[in-house]
């Protein structure tokens, strides 16, 4: 599944300060992830970032495991700023089963947002995420962060993972 990049339309005027992440990324080297009670693990990821001219910005994140190639996370859904202010918020649905509101703050071309509304399925897997922080910035030799960190039951937020991309496009 994609979600194509609308060339045609013109960019939303509210969404400007997010142009900085339109397009493809590709992990330039497997990202970290680990947790206290799993063990560590290498995995690869792209992520799409397109518009279709309205005021969000669309994103789909795939990540595969980084020897066995075989599909792990993916995430969709749409990120939003507060019209004339730096408040922006991604809705986000992960095919755990999990769903999820993150908000936070746009600087420069830096976001920082921690959850502030989590939903499940009634079968999803225990234990339950209790909170999801990101950091995604724009590196200066143009590369692309992100570190996420998450807590469950019983284990307090900690970093979970880190990757860099570069764009594809």
């Amino acid at each position: 599944m994609s979600c194509p990049f609308n060339q045609s339309a013109n960019l939303n005027p509210a969404v400007l300060p997010l142009d900085w992440l339109l397009g493809t990324w590709q992990s330039d080297e497997p990202g970290e992830g680990s947790f206290p009670s799993i063990s560590p693990f290498r995995y690869t990821e792209t992520l799409h970032f397109s518009h279709v001219g309205q005021p969000i910005i669309n994103f789909m994140f795939n990540a595969f495991h980084a020897e066995s190639k075989k599909p792990l996370h993916r995430e969709c859904g749409f990120i939003r700023l507060q019209p004339g202010t730096n408040k922006v918020a991604f809705i986000i649905a992960q095919n755990s089963g999990l769903v999820e509101i993150e908000e936070g703050e746009l600087t420069g071309q830096q976001l920082t947002l921690h959850s502030t509304a989590l939903a499940r399925t009634s079968f999803a897997k225990e234990p339950y995420v209790q909170q999801i922080s990101r950091h995604i910035q724009l590196k200066p030799d143009g590369r692309l962060e992100q570190t996420i960190s998450m807590a469950l039951e019983g284990q307090p937020l900690t970093q979970h993972l880190h990757i860099t991309y570069r764009r594809t496009d």
